[in-house]
């Protein structure tokens, strides 16, 4: 007799929500897709990390934790003078899980 496997018909987010990391991992994640919204609008106006620390009225060290996808202590002010500087406005919400 064979055993049904548990985990047929569920999603990874419910994998990940029964290891106990699914905040962690959908933190990062998020924080990797604005590190890279953040680069792209960089390169596409040509700045170096250096104008952008300087329009964001900010430190070159706190554009890189910005930058850093791993990092995840991202405060909605910093994000929101990031996006400002870059011609971009920050749009949260929340939905159902």
């Amino acid at each position: 007799m064979t055993r049904q496997n548990p985990h047929i018909g569920s999603d990874f987010d419910d994998f990940l929500a029964e290891d106990g990391v699914l905040e962690e991992v959908s933190a990062r994640a998020i924080k990797r897709v604005i590190a890279w919204q953040v680069r792209e609008a960089m390169a596409a106006q040509g700045l170096t990390k250096t104008a952008m620390a300087a329009r964001m009225h900010t430190s070159r060290s706190m554009l890189n934790r910005l930058l850093d996808e791993e990092d995840t202590g991202l405060t909605i002010e910093t994000l929101s003078r990031a996006a400002e500087a870059v011609g971009y406005r920050v749009k949260l919400e929340l939905s159902a899980a």
